[in-house]
């Protein structure tokens, strides 16, 4: 499995939440198909265009509840303070991701920033 984990400001647009998946697996050589979900933290749940960039993905969107985030923070490789100090994690694309993607998962690279949206890419420990 591998996730998408999506950080951003409030009130982004779809285009730019969706741009920023895309630069994230370009910078890993992949492609658009190689996702199986998005995940984003609890604090971004009515955040629209995520949502909407799920629609568009034909992706479900998992909403990771502040526990989990706390869970997978040493293993993030960014640190945002302002990230830390709202959600209790250092990223919350890093985490959220991290957190879908289960136990013995791997980020493959820190998050991309792009504009107002974070993506970081996750596989699950049980990938080849």
């Amino acid at each position: 499995m591998m996730v998408a984990g999506i950080g951003s400001r409030k009130g982004v647009s779809v285009e730019d939440v969706l741009a920023a998946i895309e630069t994230a697996l370009e910078t890993h050589g992949l492609a658009m198909t190689a996702i199986s979900a998005l995940a984003t933290a609890t604090l971004k749940k009515d955040e629209a265009a995520i949502a909407a960039a799920g629609g568009a993905l034909n992706l479900p969107v998992i909403i990771v509840d502040d526990a989990a985030l706390r869970d997978v923070s040493r293993e993030t490789l960014s640190h945002s303070s302002l990230s830390q100090e709202v959600a209790g994690t250092p990223s919350v694309s890093e985490a959220s991701a991290l957190a879908v993607a289960g136990a013995g998962a791997k980020l493959l690279g820190p998050r991309i920033v792009l504009g107002p949206v974070t993506c970081a890419i996750a596989i699950s420990g049980d990938a080849p």
